[in-house]
């Protein structure tokens, strides 16, 4: 969503806010009527003194001012978590829509007819055919089949959130598309204006709304919260317009704008009839959902194989966070894998959930670690708590930089892996290197104090031999982790135990031999 689009909603919205009183559940549907360009609609010209709803002039358009604040907000925008490549393909896409034939046998003219036909009947959204939507369905089932396979796995996930607050707030549940169309799925995806999260919103409309900003956590990236805020701020562009096919253009580029286009058209009210009135970017943007729509709703008839996700939503659950704990040690204390922690947390800028008074933070988890670590909670936190303590220690007493290594990112690295590699934290990789997101190009530079060096940091690469002797051993049962050994003796931390053995990482064989104590 543009810079332009966000401000123009954010100034807006107020001033037009009883602009219609129409209630969502009397949803009309108008007929498309083509308008071209010598002003001709169904063989008969038009009157371009056709009368304008006296409603119209009460809308200020006129009054219209940008904000002073502009200019800062287009310095906003951070780099994204996760890689922004679909995102940025699908905001290329919609801003750039051509609407030429395609040819694309696999799906005749009458046959995408008769489909849209029927989902235009159980759908409030106006999914008539035109041959413009025609085009835009068949580009993207010609050229975008493996990236909507992609965003059909992650769907699974996502649109059961989706759906459960829509449904609260009296919202079409197939808005759930939309989501795709703003974020290609991607919860911390981030325009180049500062847009954020699933349903890109910017800074301003985003506290409108209630999602909070802190240097920890952005309510934006938050799928449950951000969606709310998405349906409330639908519905309020449904009480203006009456009309979900102009909410969905209101959403994208203002309130402002839609009006200006309907004026523009003579008073026309439907999205195809003034959609050549509006932004470049939102002229396409209601296609790209309808098409989006149409090919979810007929993937099956497509052959269409999604990608499965990790995790379903209902695989997993939340805790309130009572201490400040960071994604690291849950990681350590329950064994699920910092990658996954990190994609059902996504709300969590720095990968650390704070303590705030009067503030809930919920940590959410596989169901399986759920148990875990609600029967460990004490020793959860009193292991994060003391590794934060040790963390504010000055630098050069926790690492010396004799011990510095420059590692040259390799094809098939992350962040976690060469974490695991050296025996640190991907948080303290980050902090060392200055990194905002998880991202990493191949010959990339990191500098790393790694606890211990791995044998590939060296061109003569040695083992150590760890001495037992007059010391307590432990052999590695089934079932143990570092974290769940270093509970069982009084004082011993899952770090001491790597120390003494010559550990980098947190893999353990059953039947090793490791040293716990001094």
């Amino acid at each position: 969503m543009t810079l332009r689009t966000f401000l123009s909603a954010h100034l807006c919205l107020f001033m037009f806010i009883g602009f219609s009183q129409t209630k969502k559940d009397s949803i009309t549907k108008q007929p498309v009527v083509v308008i071209n360009k010598d002003s001709v609609i169904d063989g008969k010209l038009f009157n371009s003194k056709k009368s304008i709803p006296p409603v119209v002039d009460s809308l200020g358009v006129k009054k219209l001012k940008d904000l002073p604040e502009a200019a800062e907000l287009d310095q906003k925008w951070l780099e994204e978590l996760y890689s922004n490549s679909l995102f940025d393909t699908i905001y290329k896409s919609v801003t750039e829509l051509k609407y030429e034939p395609v040819y694309y046998p696999e799906l005749p003219t009458d046959t995408l007819k008769a489909r849209l036909k029927r989902l235009n009947a159980r759908t409030p959204f106006n999914v008539e055919y035109n041959p413009s939507l025609e085009s835009v369905i068949k580009r993207y089932l010609k050229h975008r089949r493996t990236s909507l396979e992609r965003l059909m796995g992650l769907s699974h996930f996502y649109f059961p959130m989706f759906e459960q607050e829509f449904d609260n707030h009296n919202i079409p549940l197939e808005m759930k598309y939309l989501a795709i169309v703003e974020s290609a799925l991607k919860p911390r995806a981030r325009s180049r204006v500062g847009a954020t999260g699933l349903w890109q919103f910017m800074y301003g409309t985003g506290k409108e709304h209630d999602l909070q900003v802190s240097s920890y956590v952005d309510d934006r990236s938050d799928p449950i919260k951000s969606t709310t805020a998405a349906a409330q701020y639908l519905g309020r562009l449904y009480r203006i317009f009456g009309d979900w096919d102009l909410a969905l253009a209101a959403y994208n580029s203002g309130p402002g704008n839609v009006n200006k286009a309907i004026r523009r058209s003579g008073g026309y009210k439907n999205y195809w009839n003034i959609r050549q009135n509006l932004p470049r970017e939102t002229a396409g943007y209601v296609p790209a959902f309808l098409a989006t729509m149409y090919i979810f709703e007929y993937a099956k008839e497509h052959g269409f194989k999604p990608e499965r996700p990790v995790f379903q939503n209902i695989q997993t659950d939340t805790v309130h966070v009572k201490q400040m704990i960071s994604l690291d040690h849950v990681s350590e204390a329950t064994g699920v894998k910092i990658e996954e922690l990190q994609f059902l947390n996504p709300a969590y800028k720095l990968d650390i959930i704070p303590k705030i008074e009067g503030k809930i933070y919920t940590l959410r988890l596989p169901r399986e670690a759920i148990g875990i670590f609600t029967a460990n909670e004490e020793k959860i936190y009193a292991f994060a708590n003391a590794e934060f303590n040790q963390r504010e220690k000055p630098l050069p007493q926790l690492f010396k930089n004799d011990t510095k290594i420059r590692y040259r990112v390799r094809n098939g690295d992350y962040l976690g892996k060469i974490a695991r590699k050296y025996g640190v934290r991907v948080s303290q990789i980050k902090r060392w290197n200055g990194l905002r997101s998880n991202n990493l190009k191949i010959g990339q530079r990191l500098t790393i104090y790694p606890r211990k060096l791995s044998s590939s940091s060296s061109s003569m690469p040695t083992k150590k031999v760890v001495n037992s002797e007059g010391k307590q051993t432990y052999k590695v049962k089934s079932g143990d982790s570092l974290w769940t050994i270093a509970q069982k003796f009084s004082g011993v931390s899952v770090q001491n135990i790597k120390d003494w053995n010559d550990i980098s990482g947190n893999k353990l064989k059953i039947g090793m031999t490791l040293v716990v104590s001094k």
